[in-house]
């Protein structure tokens, strides 16, 4: 009885101690939940904040050198406003993914709007599918030359975006801002 009492205690303490750390050595939080991210599209950075305050930056690249905001359907730019992960996969190209919710309600009043206002022709799309997502292995030299390659995308170096990934939940708060 006195060896499994042991196990069962050891493996507890195994799994209190993997809930602090990740592989990478990063601290994780208890909470999960309290993960956020901002994206500083002028500073080319994605940070990453948790309940203790900055917790990691990553160099990122995006679709356009115009950083402004997402227009339309195939502008290649990146929206700006607040979302959330809402999936998390590996994409056959390059790898981790998270999955943004964009067009949300805020963008798609954005986008009526300048189509109301004339700024974007009547028959534009809004688009969809806009992510975090890795660059491929060997192109991680696009990052370190602030090289935009993407359609809208914020692409992470593939070494670091499977950190990233390892650790930011599901509804993980996305800010992007100019």
């Amino acid at each position: 009885m006195k060896p499994f009492i042991c196990f069962i205690l050891l493996g507890c303490l195994f799994i209190l101690v993997s809930s602090f750390w990740t592989t990478s050595g990063h601290k994780k939080t208890t909470r999960q939940q309290g993960y956020y991210i901002i994206i500083d599209k002028s500073d080319y950075e994605l940070k990453v904040y948790d309940f203790d305050g900055w917790y990691a930056t990553y160099p990122i690249v995006f679709g356009s050198k115009d950083l402004s905001d997402k227009m339309r359907e195939g502008d290649k730019k990146t929206p700006e406003g607040t979302f959330k992960v809402i999936l998390k996969k590996i994409h056959s190209k390059w790898g981790p993914e998270l999955l943004l919710d964009y067009p949300n309600e805020e963008s798609v009043q954005k986008f009526n709007d300048r189509k109301a206002a004339g700024m974007i022709p009547r028959n534009a799309k809004i688009g969809n599918g806009i992510a975090i997502h890795a660059t491929r292995p060997e192109e991680e030299w696009t990052v370190d030359n602030y090289y935009n390659w993407t359609d809208g995308c914020i692409s992470v170096k593939y070494s670091e975006m499977i950190d990233l990934y390892s650790y930011i939940p599901l509804q993980t708060k996305v800010t992007i801002q100019p």
